[in-house]
């Protein structure tokens, strides 16, 4: 597996089937309806504007195997070293340490910019989530129990987070 730097044009389709595999098959996200091809421009223009990275593992023939990323945490400035990360496994290369890979490349990059706070919000059911984040150093910080509603019961949410250095000089505004 290869770790690369995902772009709109070489990505962006593999990216939306592991979504919309995650939103039809799993509680990975709490949206009901598959996403449209035309919403993944919006999503890779929200990541270049906030110098957000994608990054993704491909295998030997290139097909994308995952991706991980992260995002505005809250859109108020004092939370500006904070983001939420998502880390996604294509059905079929699942169980094979791919999401440890990623995750691990994702906490550099925060690192490499300065970010503070990495906070995950994992369905309470995703075991093998729940036990790789916590392997990988973030704490449980908070349960927010029957907040979703999909295949007909209800879900919670689980808080993750990962504390990071952040900058050496944080500042406000």
């Amino acid at each position: 597996m290869k770790l690369v730097h995902c772009t709109p044009q070489r990505h962006a389709a593999a990216i939306l089937d592991i979504f919309n595999d995650a939103i039809v098959h799993s509680t990975a996200l709490y949206d009901y309806l598959p996403r449209p091809p035309q919403s993944m421009a919006a999503w890779f223009a929200a990541k270049v504007a906030g110098d957000f990275p994608v990054l993704g593992l491909e295998d030997e023939a290139g097909t994308l195997a995952g991706f991980a990323s992260y995002g505005t945490f809250r859109a108020y400035p004092a939370y500006k070293y904070s983001v939420e990360h998502s880390v996604y496994v294509q059905r079929e290369f699942r169980g094979r340490g791919l999401g440890r890979v990623l995750l691990s490349a994702l906490i550099d990059a925060a690192q490499a910019q300065d970010r503070h706070a990495l906070i995950g919000a994992i369905d309470a059911d995703n075991a093998a989530s729940l036990a790789l984040h916590a392997q990988l150093g973030f704490a449980r910080v908070g349960l927010l129990p029957q907040v979703g509603f999909k295949f007909g019961r209800w879900l919670d949410l689980v808080l993750v987070q990962r504390l990071l250095a952040g900058p050496a000089q944080p500042v406000d505004g």
